[in-house]
């Protein structure tokens, strides 16, 4: 593995770095506080180019690797998680279509994304969270069309999105066997949104439910064969995971930078909290594991660059680096006491953030276990 950033590389990160200090690193407590991105960002952030980041070359994308990905990305998580997790929704709902999309599907789903419109990835229902078999949303096969009924919830862009990846069963009963994936646009008779989520943090990003009546659409919109779904989300989450990592990462990078400014600044007894040994010691545990979760990220990006297996690396780094991001936010709010409670300032917020890490795209129970079973069996 070369740990060189290439000069191509650099020139984004520090394009995206910019970017994030001028529209959304200033902006960041107050769309927390609305519980929305501020009007005009979307379109700034993709007059920039970082909402079709996972598009190829050959459908008008810029083709980058996962590691240089990776590293925009957690410039976004510095600047705010929620909107990192609004333009990651893109990258999650384009996985599906690079890994068994057929080319007319590739160029009608890239090409809105291209033109600067959000997706979205529907596979969670009320019922069906880490079991992905228990989804009770069906899909009927009609003549050449598919009828779709069901409700499907924490969906990310799930108002703001114009193209869906919606995930249901086209044999009842059948558990992970009849999971099949579906693309659906907005404005599809039937097929409506539903309550929006008030949410502990990440509250820049959109998240509501979806609703589906007698959704109709043409077979041609499935993605693979009937019963392909649970294979075409299991990989799509292979190769999403490092990136909530990524973002994991620029969470704890932020919160951490706060915290030793502060520890610098912050006089108590006569001199900076930053000479106490117990205030050292945490601030050395923090820098440890902020740099073992960015490198647990490029090692797994890496692998999937090279067409390498990594799906344990893929769940190492997602685990380590939110659970990682978890504890750096605790203590950097411990660190600044009542000031890093305060709404005032970031450090409670990058906390809140930090949470849904551990969530969203696999809890960080369910990491272990594809940790282990790739180690046991």
């Amino acid at each position: 593995m070369d740990f060189n950033i290439t000069p191509d590389q650099l020139d984004l990160r520090t394009m995206v770095q910019e970017f994030v200090a001028k529209e959304i690193t200033p902006f960041a407590l107050e769309m927390d506080k609305e519980g929305k991105m501020y009007p005009g960002l979307l379109q700034k952030i993709d007059e920039v180019g970082l909402l079709n980041l996972v598009v190829p070359e050959e459908y008008d994308g810029p083709g980058l690797d996962t590691i240089t990905i990776a590293l925009l990305y957690e410039e976004l998580g510095k600047g705010c998680a929620g909107v990192a997790t609004s333009i990651a929704a893109n990258a999650l709902a384009g996985y599906p279509v690079l890994l068994l999309g057929t080319e007319e599907q590739k160029e009608k789903f890239f090409s809105v994304i291209n033109e600067g419109k959000l997706a979205a990835f529907a596979l969670t229902e009320p019922g069906a969270g880490s079991d992905a078999g228990a989804v009770a949303t069906t899909a009927v096969k009609d003549g050449d069309d598919y009828i779709l009924n069901g409700t499907k919830c924490f969906i990310t862009n799930a108002a703001l999105a114009d193209i869906f990846i919606i995930f249901a069963n086209t044999r009842k009963s059948a558990g992970i066997r009849g999971l099949t994936a579906f693309i659906v646009k907005r404005g599809t008779p039937g097929f409506t949104v539903g309550k929006e989520e008030e949410k502990m943090g990440i509250r820049a990003s959109n998240t509501c439910e979806l609703i589906l009546e007698d959704v109709r659409i043409p077979a041609a919109n499935r993605i693979g064969r009937e019963g392909e779904g649970f294979k075409i989300a299991m990989k799509t989450l292979d190769a999403a995971r490092p990136l909530v990592g990524a973002v994991s990462v620029g969470i704890a990078q932020s919160a951490f930078d706060l915290c030793v400014k502060y520890a610098k600044e912050r006089k108590q007894f006569g001199k900076p909290i930053g000479s106490f040994q117990l205030v050292q010691a945490m601030i050395a545990d923090m820098a440890m594991q902020i740099e073992a979760s960015r490198l647990l990220v490029y090692k797994a990006c890496w692998l999937k660059d090279q067409g390498l297996p990594y799906t344990k690396e893929s769940a190492l780094a997602k685990c380590y680096a939110s659970d990682s991001a978890m504890k750096v936010t605790t203590d950097a709010v411990q660190v600044m006491g009542g000031y890093g409670y305060s709404k005032e300032y970031m450090a409670e917020k990058y906390m809140r953030d930090a949470k849904i890490m551990q969530i969203y795209e696999g809890t960080n129970q369910i990491q272990r276990l594809v940790i282990a079973n790739n180690i046991l069996y």
